[in-house]
């Protein structure tokens, strides 16, 4: 990933947390994560693990692809059907 990659996240999150009306700290108790390290994603200055990325996504009721900058497409995608197959 590209620094520019870096800032689109964090420019989302940024948007996202405050559309919520949370405060940097809120977002991070949230999910379970140090403020300074959530801090650090909104700055551009770092990129979440996998497990942070998708409960970011999650809290905020957005796509994964929506929040890496791949897509203007909010809406989190519901499940194919082969997965509600799968017991």
């Amino acid at each position: 990933m590209s620094s520019g990659d870096y800032m689109e996240i964090g420019k989302r999150l940024k948007i996202l947390r405050k559309e919520k009306k949370e405060t940097q700290v809120q977002t991070a108790k949230a999910i379970n994560l140090v403020v300074r390290n959530y801090q650090r994603f909104e700055l551009g200055e770092g990129f979440p693990s996998f497990e942070v990325f998708c409960a970011l996504a999650d809290h905020f009721q957005v796509n994964l692809d929506y929040l890496a900058g791949r897509t203007d497409v909010r809406d989190m995608l519901p499940p194919s059907s082969e997965q509600e197959a799968q017991p």
